[in-house]
């Protein structure tokens, strides 16, 4: 297997704000303490998508970074979301996140301006030129569009950089992933949970899952099962969590889902910032009771590493 840069179980991390909207930094740490030392996770990605990132500043994401790096010292990997549609402040994010302390930079393919490949490819170079940190790119074009989805000749190219180490793939396209894998030295990571099965049967390294907020064991435990050589049990709890990653994922934004068990669980986690709206009480009960029923669906397939929602 792909030795992963990153650590294998990562998590899209929340960014917890305060009562009145703030950024939380506290509450950044004691969460950041919670997803490894109870999550299971041993890397932490910042300002992704799930982190709110259209939405905080500049300053916010790195004492985000910060906040984090000092609560988990080595015991994970810290990456910091630097993406943008602009290349100059794609750029200036990514050295901030360095002096910040981040260990790697999550960089998502440019959005809204449709560039041509050539572009792309040099956005990215330029981003991965502008630090010392090593590099996974991010392709997901059902938030970016679907013109910014890199072929495979563009990954080729952009994998010839001495800093560029892998990609999250949120791209939906095992064919693609699997012939990239098979010519080039990048390390994939699955970056939506319903994928991270399949995604290991051809060759992905690890997962970053916005699940692993809620259920990082359960959805650990399925990589587990595969690298152990029993690709049954794996199957069995990649299917008990589909329940959960369906309602989680598609009922409303992860990020709004994500922060409701949150705040019924009593952990960091604080209201969201426009566009998004926060569930109200009858779907953060339903969410709930999913999340019971996934839990308890991935014990009866084996799992040895459930964790009670009270125990959280």
């Amino acid at each position: 297997m792909t030795t992963p840069p990153f650590g294998r179980h990562a998590v899209a991390m929340i960014t917890p704000f305060t009562g009145d909207g703030a950024l939380d930094p506290a509450g950044a740490q004691r969460l950041a303490g919670h997803l490894v030392d109870r999550g299971g996770c041993d890397a932490l990605v910042l300002s992704g998508t799930t982190g709110e990132s259209p939405t905080t500043t500049d300053a916010e994401k790195a004492t985000l970074v910060r906040a984090v790096v000092e609560a988990v010292g080595d015991r994970a990997r810290v990456l910091a979301g630097v993406g943008t549609n602009d290349t100059r402040h794609s750029v200036a994010l990514a050295r901030a996140a360095q002096a910040a302390g981040a260990h790697g930079l999550l960089v998502v393919t440019p959005y809204y301006s449709r560039p041509t490949q050539d572009a792309m490819v040099h956005h990215l170079r330029s981003v991965a030129d502008a630090t010392e940190l090593p590099v996974l790119l991010y392709e997901v074009p059902a938030r970016t569009g679907r013109g910014t989805a890199l072929t495979v000749d563009s990954l080729r190219r952009l994998a010839e950089h001495p800093r560029v180490v892998g990609v999250k793939d949120s791209a939906f396209d095992l064919l693609k992933a699997g012939l990239v894998m098979a010519e080039t030295d990048l390390a994939y990571y699955s970056g939506a949970d319903e994928m991270n099965l399949p995604l290991f049967a051809v060759g992905g390294c690890g997962y970053i899952s916005t699940l692993a907020n809620v259920v990082g064991p359960q959805v650990r435990s399925v990589w587990d099962a595969f690298a152990a050589g029993d690709p049954e049990t794996a199957a069995a709890r990649h299917r008990a969590l589909l329940p959960l990653i369906d309602a989680v994922m598609n009922e409303v934004p992860g990020t709004v889902a994500v922060k409701a068990l949150f705040r019924a669980a009593g952990l960091p986690g604080g209201g969201v910032r426009g566009p998004l709206l926060p569930a109200d009480e009858r779907h953060t009960a339903r969410l709930a009771e999913i999340l019971k029923e996934a839990i308890s669906a991935c014990a009866a397939a084996g799992s040895d590493r459930v964790v009670a929602p009270q125990d959280r």
